[in-house]
């Protein structure tokens, strides 16, 4: 599937195209918070105070999109917690009132679903619309899912992206558990810091995508997902994966890999970027937006924005080959359990296609 249009919310200034790859920004503390746009042009005031953050970004991002292209067969959302913040405010309100008379505007909009169903709702759109909920393969399975409406002949344009906010409720529990770094943290020394835990992050990355090529169009080739594997179970998906597209390792310009920091996990990237891809540049995004289940979607706007051509940011260079880039994997893991592959291409043609 092909790339038509896409916008992203992040802890970065992303909204504007990729200028942002010329001005990284630099955050202090534990927590990477999205920067929000003004949203006055894009959502009814009356609807927005009402919004919590997770809805704000994914309508924000979603609506803009859709303004843009019209006539979308469908729309599909990963994401692994949805607005979990408005939840636990609902579950509080039934503590404080004795469950008595309840505001329910928290709750509706809190469901994973809420911001597809509000996207469909604003743009009357009455196609598919569906939400995939599965931890940190969330936006990996929405791609898929997307590929196979394409692959069956039952759409022609989709929304798909994601959406993930920071719950103090969550992080809290995260930060006890470990799997945070301390609050005197530097997003800039995260990669290879050689300590336990990560940054959380937040955002939300939408894309518009079609089943014909345009004339200037970056593809989107396949997306492949493990849990629990083993290195050589990896090794093999890897391998597979690109065969069954007709392309070798060697034909990798760059990986995109999410290192987040964590001594006890980022040997995954180190072992297969150096095994499989010993000859691709290497480089980062989490040191830019933070961890969470479905950061992914913006490693996707970040291999799409490098193909266009946008300049490559020192701050996100772990290894740099000087090759031209045509060929971006992009690998990802959740904390060491879901792995996942994300291949995109700035030439890839159908004929190397072997796959049934």
């Amino acid at each position: 599937m092909y790339l038509i249009d896409m916008l992203a919310i992040s802890p970065q200034e992303s909204w504007n195209g990729k200028a942002y790859l010329n001005n990284i920004r630099i955050v202090s503390g534990n927590k990477l918070m999205a920067i929000e746009p003004d949203y006055g042009d894009i959502i009814k005031p009356s609807q927005l105070r009402r919004m919590g953050k997770a809805l704000r970004m994914g309508i924000g991002c979603g609506a803009e999109l859709m303004k843009r292209n019209e006539e979308l067969d469908g729309i599909i959302i990963g994401t692994s917690e949805g607005g979990l913040e408005g939840c636990i405010s609902f579950l509080n309100q039934i503590v404080d009132y004795d469950e008595g008379t309840l505001t329910p505007t928290n709750f509706v909009q809190s469901t994973p679903n809420a911001v597809a169903g509000h996207l469909a709702l604003i743009s009357g759109n009455s196609g598919y619309n569906i939400t995939h909920v599965n931890g940190g393969l969330s936006f990996e399975n929405a791609l898929t899912d997307a590929l196979m409406l394409f692959a069956e002949g039952k759409a022609d344009r989709l929304l798909v992206g994601n959406v993930e906010e920071i719950s103090d409720y969550n992080f809290n529990i995260g930060y006890l558990a470990g799997l945070y770094k301390g609050e005197d943290s530097l997003s800039s020394g995260l990669i290879g810091s050689g300590t336990p835990g990560t940054l959380a992050g937040e955002g939300s990355a939408m894309f518009v995508f079609g089943r014909s090529k345009q004339s200037d169009s970056l593809r989107l080739v396949d997306v492949a997902c493990i849990s629990y594997p083993t290195k050589e179970e990896l090794s093999e998906l890897i391998c597979r994966t690109l065969e069954g597209k007709g392309v070798l390792a060697a034909d990798i310009d760059a990986v995109i890999a999410g290192y987040s920091g964590d001594s006890r996990s980022d040997f995954w990237y180190d072992d297969i970027t150096n095994e499989v891809f010993p000859g691709a540049s290497v480089y980062t995004y989490k040191n830019l937006v933070g961890e969470y289940p479905s950061s992914s979607a913006f490693a996707l706007k970040l291999g799409f924005d490098l193909l266009r051509g946008g300049g490559i940011p020192s701050e996100i260079v772990k290894k740099e080959t000087g090759r031209p880039l045509r060929n971006i994997l992009i690998y990802n893991h959740y904390r060491a359990k879901q792995h996942s592959l994300i291949l995109i291409s700035s030439d890839f043609s159908p004929e190397k296609d072997t796959s049934p």
